[in-house]
């Protein structure tokens, strides 16, 4: 019985604990309230923000140019937006925005076809981040340098939601789900 105790005990133990150990939490540079950007007062659209180029690539995170129209000059006087117009826009320096989801060198994933051609709403995959006030921490992986994102926050892995994770599997069920082909290559470099 000692053993059983001491054995559930240490799985408990490590089942807490290795998430701490393995992943570092790293805060943006920046918070951004995309609440506010969104919201009724701004109005802003995701697609204002993340777009496709004219070659029809995404763009990802918006460069500083798409922040400077409006933030030239301070709006407002928090020490983020002090530091994005003093630090970032008047020197017209990028913000190194930290990737919650980048993928492994030998992923290729294009936004086009899912936006373009099967109409997902962001939404779908990026769940509530767009009415988000605050940017959560990034939780890089000590061991392969990736986000937590991409393997979900359970040790289990994945989680509910289509955001909870990006792995491989999340993609092959929504394929099938829609009938689409899932041939290797499509998303395999």
């Amino acid at each position: 019985m000692a053993f059983l105790l001491g054995l559930l005990g240490g799985l408990a133990l490590g089942w807490l604990w290795l998430p701490a150990v393995l992943y570092e939490r790293i805060e943006q540079p920046l918070s951004f309230n995309h609440a506010l950007h969104t919201g009724e007062d701004v109005g802003l659209t995701c697609e204002e923000c993340h777009s496709f180029r004219d070659d029809g690539s995404f763009t990802g995170i918006p460069g500083i140019e798409n922040c400077m129209g409006c933030h030239e000059a301070p709006i407002g006087e928090s020490k983020d937006e002090i530091e994005l117009a003093g630090s970032y826009i008047s020197k017209g320096l990028e913000i190194p925005w930290l990737v919650y989801s980048r993928q492994p060198e030998n992923v290729y994933f294009s936004h086009a076809p899912h936006i373009h051609l099967a109409k997902l709403e962001c939404r779908r995959c990026h769940g509530d981040h767009g009415t988000t006030e605050t940017l959560r921490p990034f939780e890089r992986n000590r061991l392969s340098t990736y986000s937590r994102d991409i393997w979900g926050h359970r040790i289990s892995g994945g989680g509910p939601d289509p955001w909870s994770s990006m792995k491989m599997d999340d993609c092959e069920d929504c394929h099938k789900d829609k009938g689409v082909d899932d041939c290797c290559l499509n998303c395999h470099k």
